[in-house]
């Protein structure tokens, strides 16, 4: 399978809109989670080496090295994302009267709930940066820090519910259950996170 992060925008976009089953929200998530890591990287690189930031410098270079990081990691689960569903669409057009389908169901879901989940956990940890580039970014380039901060929360929304349309249909509940619990305690501490950079950002140009 060709990697789709080595697509162009333009035919990632159209295979998006088509009916194939990859890519889908997952990777869509992945996208946006790498891209809003980017923009607190740019936010780190405009800051970089200004004699303004001095004071900073360190702490900012630490920010943008992470920052690099995770836009690699999550660019990387687009096609993780796509190669844990693929073997679940494939489960799902096993007829039911075959023995052990129940069985690969589970095993391709408990798969496919892996790369939306890594997502969901890696964008948080860029939420975490961005308050960093927000903080102490350069006041040239800190609106980046807002848009990065907004994708960043789009991405652990979309990677969210492909967790939980996964965990739904498991059998292992008590494996579900854990899952859904970190899940929440993400959205509900990092959601409002997220937010806040955005808003405190937004405000500065009222």
């Amino acid at each position: 399978m060709a990697l789709m992060s080595d697509m162009t925008l333009a035919q990632f976009t159209e295979v998006l809109g088509s009916k194939a089953p990859i890519p889908g929200g997952g990777g869509a998530a992945a996208l946006a989670g790498a891209l809003g890591a980017a923009l607190g990287a740019m936010v780190g690189e405009l800051t970089l080496g200004k004699p303004k930031y001095a004071a900073v410098e360190e702490q900012m270079a630490d920010l943008t090295a992470k920052a690099k990081d995770l836009s690699k990691k999550l660019l990387a689960l687009i096609d993780g994302d796509a190669e844990a569903f693929l073997p679940l669409s494939r489960a799902y057009a096993i007829p039911k009267y075959v023995t052990g389908r129940e069985e690969e169901l589970e095993r391709c879901t408990l798969l496919a709930a892996q790369p939306p989940m890594e997502m969901a956990r890696l964008v948080c940890e860029a939420i975490e940066l961005m308050e960093g580039f927000a903080a102490m970014g350069s006041v040239l380039a800190v609106s980046d820090a807002a848009a990065g901060a907004a994708l960043c929360k789009g991405a652990l929304y979309a990677a969210a519910v492909n967790v939980k349309v996964n965990t739904k249909s498991m059998t292992d509940r008590a494996y579900a259950d854990e899952m859904n619990g970190e899940l929440d305690r993400l959205l509900a501490e990092y959601g409002p996170r997220a937010g806040k950079v955005f808003e405190d950002i937004y405000g500065r140009y009222a």
